[in-house]
């Protein structure tokens, strides 16, 4: 497929830009000669952001905890090529994103910490919360962005009301609800690589006391990537993603029940891996790398289907309200890859380039995952001087897990299987309050005493390593408190500074792939303390909104994975303690009544703090930067956090040129920037990614006030390339991020 060159696609965008400004000015003087009413006036000033941080609604500004808000305007405009929830990274300062494992199953990190396990059952110190319900496994997480109000991103930890699992922060979705108002909107688009989207909703009244609202999505991309060893062209990087979103939502007087109902369908292609990517001695492609063209001899093929269901009970009982949130989550999935990327015999001369030292064909199946979750609270009025809330949490959540290795010399045949089972039992008790003890201060404490319990076994049928029947378990648990203590000070009524203490934990986790060994892997409790101090302000007659603050944590226990290095597997380690600190800031601001921009950046610095701490090198050859210890494995301790930039940076603007009495052109563009990263745990010449900074722009022009829109966008605008990610056992394989799409796009809103 041909790809318009970059600078060409600049000048059409400039080109673009500069017709619509001569049009505006020319229709605009039109207008004038000819007396027309000119176009209603946008706002220029910012308006008020509510957040549900702290389990009640509250104005942005007035939440001391650093946090950023993405509304859907921004959303909307960052997946227009098709993209999963990974379309967060770096849209919001401290946050990082990355996957092995295609669209199903995203990781993600807040100010460095995250984890890069790939395996089914791994637990992630980032939450996940989907309308008040925690995501728990991975393959949940990944559920599509569509029909939001917001994402709030919570940053650092948040042990009082969101608890286990939350060491690192929060990311909160928040669909947009029901109302006796009519209201929904269609959005199709159609891209290159065969990149078409359909989105619409559809909201209003049921009766006097009923509403609903009822979202769905559709994502196709045809297969773009050739495969040359089989001959067959579009092969790869291909999926059809649908999903959709049901609610019904009562409200009779102090009483109100909303129903959600869930599900998601994926079927396509696995991260497609790409063998002897990397040279060695080098972080970057290698001479005639070709991003639409693999060499390989397995599969690669993936499916998920998930659904779940919630309700949201709340009694306003006189001064206080009593809430009950139940959840229910079910998925199944299936993805299989060709783990080294290659091939172990070539056709001709021409493929020993992807020839490999031995095959690897993998495939991890999650038969089921079932999650319950339940949550009552009590809480009262929040304006008065003394307000708190209590209330009690139980998580379940069952899995079933299966890992088979093929054998691709031998027609694919299976000569890896093992079976895993997972139960988790984990209940918790919490108490929050806020306490004004003068006009111009005020106190927010908070505590949390959990428990968790886990059931874990696997049995190993049969091994691609000569090893017999092999059954093991383990049966970790942990009761933890965790809390947070804040104090915040109104300068005056456009400036607040607070400081910040807490702290939060991570269960012990368990690991068990044993197709290539004999044992499993156990990781004890992690635990946080962070440090923050922030300043939220507005400015200018409320045009200007700037938030920022400083942090620094130590972490005990880290629970770290060490992936790859000499076979494929996973193993779960601790390491003794981890040091970070930096700095975020988020800015928002109108320009002209017309001109918008939106900024935000951090500094995050991390570094282990263990000098007995060793893994496994790479085992495809590489050049190390760490020392080995005697048993030939890398010392880590002063390195980085895997997949933690030290740098993150984002920017919006859109400016829009008023057209007659109700329509308008508009450019907007978004960029985003992440410093280089390390992949793994050791560090390496060849595993890491180099600077990545990439850009969105659409151009477009609306009308009837907004209601309908056409626009032109493109994603990823200067068609970098760079490596997302990489497997080093067998030889230096690398993920490739998705080449530049262009397309069209229509909205029209009810």
């Amino acid at each position: 497929m041909s790809v318009a060159h970059p600078s060409r696609f600049a000048v059409l965008a400039v080109s673009i830009a500069l017709a619509l400004s001569a049009a505006a000015a020319q229709a605009q003087d039109a207008n004038a000669q000819q007396g027309t009413a000119p176009a209603k006036k946008k706002p220029v000033e910012l308006q008020a952001v509510n957040v549900t941080a702290e389990k009640r609604v509250e104005n942005l500004q007035k939440v001391p905890i650093s946090m950023t808000v993405l509304p859907s305007e921004k959303l909307e405009s960052f997946g227009q090529s098709g993209d999963t929830v990974l379309q967060l990274a770096s849209r919001a300062p401290s946050v990082y994103a990355e996957t092995s494992y295609g669209r199903e199953f995203p990781r993600f990190y807040i100010r460095g910490l995250g984890n890069s396990d790939f395996d089914l059952n791994a637990s992630q110190p980032v939450s996940m919360v989907y309308d008040d319900i925690v995501q728990e496994n991975p393959v949940l997480k990944g559920f599509p962005l569509f029909d939001l109000e917001q994402v709030e991103v919570l940053r650092g930890p948040q042990g009082t009301l969101f608890g286990r699992n939350s060491p690192a922060g929060v990311i909160k979705f928040e669909s947009r609800k029901p109302s006796q108002d009519t209201s929904g909107y269609a959005r199709v688009s159609y891209g290159t690589l065969g990149t078409a989207n359909a989105e619409a909703a559809l909201g209003g009244a049921l009766s006097s006391h009923w509403s609903g609202r009822v979202s769905a999505l559709a994502q196709h991309r045809d297969g773009w990537i050739d495969n040359d060893y089989t001959g067959k062209k579009d092969a790869l990087g291909g999926y059809n993603d649908r999903a959709v979103r049901l609610q019904a939502l009562y409200e009779d007087g102090d009483f109100n029940a909303l129903i959600n109902a869930h599900a998601r369908w994926l079927q396509g292609t696995a991260t497609v891996n790409r063998a002897n990517a990397i040279p060695l001695g080098e972080n970057s492609f290698v001479p005639g790398f070709d991003r639409y063209k693999v060499l390989q001899d397995g599969g690669n093929k993936q499916h998920l289907f998930s659904w779940g269901s919630n309700l949201h009970l709340n009694w306003k009982l006189g001064d206080y309200t009593f809430t009950s949130i139940t959840g229910f989550e079910k998925a199944t999935s299936y993805s299989l890859g060709d783990v080294d990327g290659g091939i172990a015999i070539p056709h001709n001369p021409s493929q020993q380039s992807a020839v490999t030292p031995f095959p690897a064909e993998t495939a991890d199946a999650l038969p089921h995952d079932r999650q319950i979750t339940q949550e009552f609270r009590l809480a009262s009025d929040p304006k008065e001087r003394l307000n708190w809330q209590v209330g009690t949490y139980y998580f379940y959540e069952n899995i079933a897990i299966s890992n088979f290795d093929y054998a691709t010399l031998n027609n694919h045949a299976l000569d890896g299987y093992a079976k895993q089972t997972q139960r988790t039992n984990a209940w918790a008790v919490f108490a929050s309050s806020d306490y004004k003890i003068t006009d111009d201060f005020d106190v927010r404490a908070g505590a949390r005493y959990s428990h968790d319990s886990r059931t874990f076994r696997v049995d190993r049928l049969l091994s691609p390593i000569g090893g017999g029947p092999l059954t093991l378990g383990a049966d970790p648990h942990d009761s933890r408190w965790s809390g947070d203590l804040t104090g915040t000070w109104t300068l005056n009524p456009n400036i607040n500074v607070y400081g910040r203490i807490s702290n939060g934990f991570r269960a012990p986790s368990v690991q068990g792939r044993v197709l290539f060994s004999n044992s499993i892997s156990q990781a004890k409790p992690e635990t946080i303390t962070s440090y923050e101090m922030g300043i939220k302000t507005t400015g200018m007659d409320n045009r200007v909104r700037f938030n920022a603050d400083v942090y620094a944590y130590n972490m005990h226990n880290q629970q770290l994975t060490a992936v790859g290095g000499d076979i494929n597997i996973t193993r779960l380690i601790n390491a003794r303690k981890t040091k970070g600190y930096g700095g975020e800031f988020d800015l928002e601001a109108y320009l002209t009544p017309n001109f918008i921009v939106t900024a935000g950046g951090s500094y995050n610095h991390t570094e282990l703090k263990d000098r007995t701490l060793a893994v496994a090198p790479c085992g495809s050859g590489c050049t190390l930067l760490n020392p080995l210890n005697a048993s030939g494995n890398a010392l880590v301790d002063g390195n980085p956090l895997p997949n933690a930039p030290k740098w993150i940076g984002t920017l919006t603007a859109r400016y829009g040129i008023p057209y007659g009495e109700s329509g308008e052109f508009f450019v907007y563009t978004d960029w985003n920037y992440r410093s280089d990263v390390n992949f793994f745990l050791y560090e390496s010449k060849e595993f890491q990614s180099k600077p990545f900074l990439e850009g969105g722009l659409r151009v477009g022009y609306n009308w009837d006030f907004g209601k309908r829109e056409v626009a032109l966008y493109g994603r990823n605008l200067t068609n970098k390339r760079v490596i997302t990610g990489a497997i080093d056992f067998n030889n230096r394989t690398a993920f490739v991020n998705d080449p530049r799409v262009v397309g069209v796009e229509f909205r029209a809103d009810l």
